[in-house]
């Protein structure tokens, strides 16, 4: 393991974290040069995801330093490899979590690279050549085609660029129990922060009745108006639980941080189904009371594969569904991760990485 290789020639400014305090900081580094399976691109926007700042501040354990992270990554190609298909200079694209796969396994062949056993990740992770990737905190990208993925033109930049990692963490779970393409289901979603908004407006474009479940009180005016929520339960009032027991299909689960099982498990109809997308640090307790008594399933999943990552863009330019966003320059990253940690953004902060030249 080592931060380059040889081929690594490409001098690149970025912003990283160098210890467990998690500051970022202006950061030059190098990219390896353009092979010919791969795409380069001038980063114009990065999303702030939640795991950016368990990376920076190394809360997994698993961080290795200097860590540039980002990886909701939009931005323009300025070069193409020789072997290239479907992508040229010009075109208007993003990066998502990956970076490699093996391309050879079950998962692979079946468009769930996601799901492979050797997936590297865009940062923190050991590329082919045994140099650790840094994500897309910085100004340009060196990326293997294959992980790549077109952004229509009808998306703006900035606010299309959360779609590729919390857009597609819930996606993926209402295409796999067929929500995308049947409406007219019941389903929930626990948590409106930044997977849960997109998850009420995929709902909604998808012809669902959607409820929200929540902790706060005061996030009900939002979800119904500013959202299109059609019901909404606070998580901690027994008379709202009771009054919607059996009542949803399908629930999506989307909070990080601890919180009881059973009140959620209760408003599913039999043989429904609870898909966990966020990742608390401790373990959750599962009630298996729920679970005998009501034919009901517990299910888990990370982001999606590259085609059906494709297939969510598309399906956001056809329906205008991008993510509600708060637009920061390069300096302010700190700033914004602070914030996060406290929940204080409606719903994403988006790095306008093109303003750093004026920073």
């Amino acid at each position: 393991m080592t931060t380059t290789t040889a081929n690594h020639t490409v001098t690149v400014s970025g912003w990283a974290a160098h210890d467990t305090s998690g500051k970022i900081t202006p950061y030059t580094f190098k990219r390896r040069e353009n092979g010919v399976n791969d795409v380069t691109i001038k980063i114009l926007y990065c999303g702030i995801c939640h795991t950016d700042l368990h990376y920076a501040k190394d809360e997994w354990g698993i961080t290795k330093y200097p860590v540039v992270p980002g990886h909701e990554i939009i931005g323009v190609i300025t070069k193409t490899g020789s072997d290239v298909q479907g992508f040229k200079e010009g075109d208007r694209v993003g990066v998502g979590c990956m970076a490699a796969s093996c391309l050879d396994c079950e998962h692979c062949k079946t468009d769930q690279e996601n799901y492979c056993d050797k997936m590297v990740l865009i940062y923190n992770g050991i590329f082919w050549d045994g140099s650790i990737t840094y994500g897309g905190y910085s100004q340009l990208i060196v990326a293997d085609y294959r992980y790549v993925v077109h952004i229509p033109e009808s998306l703006p930049m900035d606010a299309a660029a959360p779609l590729l990692c919390a857009g597609i963490t819930v996606f993926t779970p209402l295409k796999d129990h067929d929500l995308v393409a049947t409406p007219g289901k019941k389903i929930g979603v626990v948590g409106l922060g930044g997977l849960g908004h997109l998850a009420v407006k995929f709902g909604k474009a998808f012809g669902h009745h959607v409820t929200v479940i929540s902790t706060s009180p005061s996030k009900e005016a939002e979800a119904k108006q500013r959202l299109g929520a059609d019901d909404f339960i606070i998580s901690s009032n027994p008379k709202q639980l009771q009054d919607a027991k059996r009542s949803l299909d399908f629930i999506l689960d989307t909070v990080s941080g601890d919180h009881p099982l059973l009140p959620i498990l209760e408003l599913l109809k039999v043989s429904g189904t609870l898909f966990l997308v966020g990742a608390p640090d401790k373990p959750l307790q599962l009630p298996a009371f729920p679970l005998i008594f009501g034919k009901r399933a517990v299910k888990g999943g990370i982001i999606g594969g590259i085609k059906e990552t494709q297939e969510m863009l598309d399906l956001c330019a056809k329906y205008n569904i991008t993510s509600d966003i708060e637009v920061i320059t390069p300096d302010k990253i700190n700033e914004a991760i602070d914030r996060l940690a406290k929940n204080d953004v409606r719903y994403r902060f988006v790095i306008d990485i093109g303003a750093a030249s004026s920073v």
